[in-house]
């Protein structure tokens, strides 16, 4: 059974009782959807706080040694628009063809709700499956979950970025004495590291 973030009130899914484990299957699951958590909230979906610190062992507690796919789905709303939410699924080790993309199409339920969705896949998806995927009314976005072991932006090099808003760009220019009339954005990376404790730098986006 899922956590407080599961995929309820998206897609239809049926209930499984799972057992605990310790398996590299199901610590390969916790941290490609602890990245996707970690994403989503950063994107401003209302991701539960459970859910961002739940531990391995409470994830393999909650979820079992051998995942059920349809458990581990979630459907977030967005903070700002809770009408809008994002449905996450993760798909199967077999190839994805098309007619598993048209029966994922059919489970979902209020799609003109649903903001987008992110495919995790675990295979190859055929060309074919791609294709229909574009057909779908609202975005997907297709990740491996390879690709979701590491959330980059977590990392230690890895600069927080932050758009400033209209009155903190102006004090920023005032500040430093720069002019022009095409201010555009601002954007500022902090960097935190062994070496250097705290490092500001500011870019201009026309």
């Amino acid at each position: 059974m899922g956590g407080s973030g599961g995929g309820g009130e998206c897609i239809t899914r049926s209930s499984h009782v799972m057992e605990g484990g310790g398996s590299l299957e199901s610590y390969r699951y916790y941290l490609s959807r602890r990245t996707v958590l970690q994403m989503l909230n950063d994107r401003g979906y209302a991701v539960p706080n459970s859910e961002l610190t739940r531990s391995l062992t409470e994830f393999r507690f909650t979820f079992g040694d051998k995942c059920d796919l349809e458990s581990l789905r979630l459907c977030l709303p967005l903070r700002s628009n809770p009408s809008k939410k994002m449905l996450v699924v993760y798909l199967g080790t077999e190839e994805i063809r098309t007619q598993a993309i048209r029966g994922l199409y059919g489970q979902i339920l209020n799609k003109e709700a649903l903001h987008g969705l992110i495919l995790i896949l675990q295979s190859n998806m055929n060309t074919f499956a791609r294709k229909e995927v574009l057909k779908f009314p609202f975005k997907v976005e297709i990740f491996h979950i390879t690709d979701l072991l590491v959330n980059v932006t977590k990392h230690i090099l890895q600069p927080k970025h932050e758009v400033l808003s209209a009155g903190e760009r102006d004090k920023l220019m005032k500040k430093y004495k720069i002019e022009g009339k095409q201010k555009g954005q601002v954007v500022k990376f902090t960097y935190c590291s062994g070496i250097a404790e705290f490092l500001e730098t500011y870019r201009r986006v026309l």
